[in-house]
């Protein structure tokens, strides 16, 4: 079981190819992690199984980054049976008719519904590619988090470079705010291009960081892990 004094802001992404490989992580980091994120790589190799296994038999929090995006009803039916592995957090594309789908689905669950604003592996010029409208990325994160949440959203994801604006928001009182493309100091980037130390992104008003290689690839995961744990205890309670 989880040690109850472990701080889940701290959210691992088990980014490993299957649940095998994920379970004998999760075994290595021991209590030093509470929360842990499943994503869509991992769901051809075992990821609602592994979501089950960790929430019922190991007591972890579990967030499934789905990123779902379809029509409405599609969508709300995807939700509903996700929903039934007891989720702690799902993400959708943060589009207004997805959240309010996806929350149509959630209903009657404790799932938190939380919205993807702007991917943080991307920059301007990957939106340009894709052929999305011109505007300043972090002013685009913030509208599209303002209409989000506007829609029902129990929160959003977003860069820590935005965070500071995303909590500042009328709609964002309450709801929840989750930093991907967190790095702890002296960490390679990889391929997230807008990122934070765990201790900033915090201070910029994240409920929750996620982070991923630089835990799993270490040496030792669960130094990693603790290391970062210290940082966010230097920090104060939440």
């Amino acid at each position: 079981m989880s040690d109850p004094r472990t701080d889940d802001r701290l959210i691992v992404a088990l980014d490993v190819p299957n649940a095998l490989q994920a379970l004998q992580l999760t075994d290595r980091i021991g209590d030093a992690v509470s929360f842990y994120k499943i994503g869509l790589g991992m769901l051809t190799g075992g990821g609602l199984a592994l979501a089950n296994e960790l929430k019922q038999e190991h007591g972890k929090r579990i967030f499934l980054d789905m990123k779902l995006f379809d029509i409405g009803q599609t969508v709300e039916n995807a939700v509903r049976g996700l929903a039934q592995f007891d989720l702690d957090f799902l993400t959708v594309h943060g589009d207004p008719h997805v959240v309010r789908a996806a929350k149509e689905g959630a209903s009657g669950k404790d799932t938190k519904i939380l919205a993807v604003t702007i991917l943080t592996s991307l920059d301007r010029g990957d939106l340009d590619d894709g052929m999305m409208r011109e505007g300043d990325i972090a002013e685009m994160v913030v509208e599209r988090a303002a209409r989000a949440l506007d829609a029902g959203a129990d929160g959003v994801i977003a860069s820590p470079n935005e965070a500071a604006a995303i909590r500042a928001l009328p709609q964002a009182e309450g709801r929840l705010i989750v930093t991907p493309g967190v790095r702890p100091s002296g960490a390679a980037g990889d391929d997230q291009k807008r990122i934070a130390t765990p201790g900033n992104a915090i201070s910029a008003g994240a409920d929750h960081i996620v982070v991923g290689r630089p835990v799993w690839r270490a040496d030792s995961p669960r130094d990693a892990a603790l290391a970062i744990q210290s940082e966010l205890a230097a920090l104060g309670a939440r």
